[in-house]
Formats: structure tokens, sequence, C-alpha cells
């Protein structure tokens, strides 16, 4: 797993924006300004922050070692991903769908419009 596989997927996500609001080793990814990512890009292996269903989160942890709390996040609510090779890219690409279709729920019908339209 490299960071220019993630970038390329987590951009092609529709409205995605990525900066660097925390400093140069951490690139955050948004979607109408609410985070759905964060790569902790100085680490290795690195490591990815990604929102999940506060249920699914414990299930995550207890199914792969290298799924933990979302470090310096809302634990309910946000895992981290130690990219070491032992989850299936599959299985990550779902992740980041799923933290990705998170926030654009709770988007309000009018961002959600202009999203559907780019």
């Amino acid at each position: 797993m490299n960071l220019q596989f993630l970038d390329k997927y987590l951009e092609s996500k529709t409205g995605s924006e990525a900066g660097f609001p925390f400093g140069p080793e951490v690139k955050v990814y948004k979607v109408s300004g609410k985070m759905f990512a964060l790569i902790s890009i100085e680490a290795d292996p690195l490591r990815i922050n990604l929102k999940c269903d506060p249920m699914d989160a414990l299930i995550l942890r207890e199914q792969f070692a290298c799924i933990i709390p979302g470090y310096h996040m809302n634990k309910d609510h946000w895992n981290t991903v130690i990219l070491d090779d032992s989850i299936p890219v599959d299985t990550l690409k779902i992740l980041i769908d799923q933290s990705y279709e998170l926030i654009i729920a709770k988007l309000p019908k009018s961002k959600k419009k202009i999203l559907s339209q780019q």
C-alpha cells in the first residue's frame, strides 16, 4: 500500500479535496468541508483514519489487528488503519467508501445536490 494509490483513490471521490490543515505530516481529505480521511504520511507504515459506524468500528477492531481506535479522533466514530499489508486492498477500499458515504449522508440537501451535479 502506498501513498500514490491512496491519493488516487481518495481524490476519485466526488467533491474530494485534499489539504494539510494540521501541518505537513497529515494529509486530510474532505468533502463539502467535512473530513472523511486523514493520512499520516510520515508514518511507516502509513496510517489512515477513517470514519466508521460505531458498531462496525468495534467489529473491525476485533477482526483486524491493524485497525485500532482513531488516533487523535473520536474513538467511537473513527478507526486508524495501519497499512502494514495485513488488510486486503478491496477491504480498505470498502472502508474508505463507507467513511465517505457516512459524511455525505450527514450533509444538508443543498450540498448533496451540488455534489450530484459534479
